[in-house]
């Protein structure tokens, strides 16, 4: 899995640069078309599309659009390089805030957590839990218990709402209890 990650982000980045290079190149081309044909050793193109680059050289509507598309390209590849190479902020969950500072907590770590007190409780045979932070406000602990036959669905989730007690009172994570039968193969209570 890193190694796919690692290959996806080096396409990623030559593709970024070869974007970055030919807007370049059109900018260029719209400065200085002799220029940019010399040197890419294409004198016979040159000559086929001779009375573009006139139009590019003399100036005018033309030459205006030109320009601003080669600037447009080089930005949108300068801005998509530094979207794969400035890391993503995460999302944190904000728990508790004093004048002395604040505590956050990820959301991974925080649903894992849920998840075992949960699936502590009798009757539940695995639980799958998610965490939503939200902007402002408190975050969304959504839980999903799998019960047995046996379980009332109404005593599990009153169980695992008074399990998270714990996690959800103090920080004010507003919980979301759903349960459903447990699928054949899962642990046995």
């Amino acid at each position: 899995m890193i190694v796919a990650r690692a290959l996806v982000r080096l396409v990623a980045l030559l593709l970024l640069v070869a974007v970055a290079l030919l807007g370049l190149a059109a900018v260029a081309a719209a400065v200085d078309p002799a220029g940019v044909t010399g040197l890419i050793g294409l004198p016979p193109l040159r000559d086929r599309v001779g009375g573009w680059f006139d139009d590019l050289a003399t100036g005018g509507p033309v030459a205006r659009f030109s320009a601003l598309a080669g600037a447009g390209a080089v930005l949108l590849g300068l801005v998509l390089l530094a979207g794969l190479l400035v890391p993503r902020r995460e999302r944190l969950v904000r728990l508790a805030g004093t004048e002395h500072g604040t505590l956050d907590a990820r959301r991974r770590p925080l649903a894992q957590m849920a998840g075992h007190l949960a699936e502590q409780v009798r009757g539940v045979t695995g639980a799958r839990t998610t965490v939503k932070a939200r902007r402002r406000g408190a975050a969304r602990l959504r839980v999903r218990a799998d019960r047995p036959r046996n379980v009332p669905a109404a005593a599990t989730k009153q169980a695992v709402t008074a399990q998270l007690e714990p996690l959800t009172g103090p920080f004010k994570l507003k919980a979301n209890v759903q349960t459903r039968l447990g699928d054949r193969g899962r642990r046995v209570q």
